[in-house]
């Protein structure tokens, strides 16, 4: 399935909200609304994680409410994840959906010290944790027909079994799916065109490629010091032309004009 008509645009773009501990607020508010106008302007699809390695951020609808933002209900994909105590994921869903902002990510997510993990038995599940598919369960029971949710897949992971449990995810409701960040033509990754719905590949913009390999636990032969995230880029525009693109970590102090050439 044609990943644009989902955003409207092939491409996703990654902006993060500040730092709950952040020495700089008001600095870092102002950084995030100019992000978002400049997503906006482009033409292209915002998407605004949760807590991403375990780091206490704002909410995007915290931030929208102190600035008076208003986001794009089609362009805007907020992201959940299971790190947090019930009454405030409720209120999240409640207000998200209050919002016309429809579109989430669903992950398991990154823990911290300073961050609450949702109980199963919270959520009615019999299990020892809360997985994705656990979550997107919940939400399609407590809000149906409300969310288009998508999920994550991780092509770095034992393929057969993750090509299994995203077709658990899409059974319990997902209807897009995003790959962990992509190193070159990944087999694993074409393999998902056999999943009827929308998939982006993630592509890793910044040259700190350790940063990448921390996160999804890369052997350290990935790191040759010679990393190129636009030549990476470049080829899987070229590779996947049927999956839209998500750009995590992509500099918004560089023109995009040569990276998002794909007709509107």
């Amino acid at each position: 399935m044609d990943p644009e008509a989902l955003f409207g645009t092939p491409y996703l773009i990654e902006l993060l909200t500040p730092k709950q501990d952040s020495d700089e607020l008001e600095a870092q508010l102002a950084v995030f609304a100019d992000g978002y106008r400049r997503v906006m302007d482009a033409g292209t699809a915002v998407s605004i994680p949760d807590n991403p390695m375990g780091q206490p951020r704002f909410t995007p609808l915290e931030v929208m409410d102190f600035l008076e933002l208003r986001m794009d209900p089609e362009r805007t994909l907020l992201h959940l994840n299971s790190f947090h105590a019930k009454d405030d994921m409720d209120a999240f869903l409640r207000t998200a959906a209050d919002c016309g902002l429809r579109k989430l990510l669903v992950v398991s997510g990154d823990g911290g010290p300073r961050l609450h993990r949702l109980e199963p038995a919270e959520i009615g599940v019999d299990s020892k944790t809360v997985t994705s598919i656990a979550l997107l369960e919940y939400i399609e029971r407590e809000f149906p027909e409300v969310f288009t949710c998508g999920v994550a897949f991780n092509q770095y992971e034992p393929a057969e079994r993750e090509r299994e449990r995203l077709q658990r995810k899409i059974d319990a409701g997902a209807r897009f799916v995003i790959t962990q960040p992509v190193l070159g033509d990944d087999p694993v990754v074409g393999s998902l065109r056999q999943f009827p719905i929308p998939l982006f590949a993630a592509a890793w913009m910044s040259k700190r490629i350790d940063l990448l390999m921390k996160c999804v636990g890369l052997e350290e032969a990935h790191d040759d010091g010679h990393y190129d995230p636009y030549a990476n880029y470049a080829l899987l525009d070229r590779v996947y032309p049927d999956f839209g693109l998500y750009l995590s970590f992509l500099s918004f102090k560089r023109d995009w004009s040569d990276i998002l050439t794909r007709p509107a």
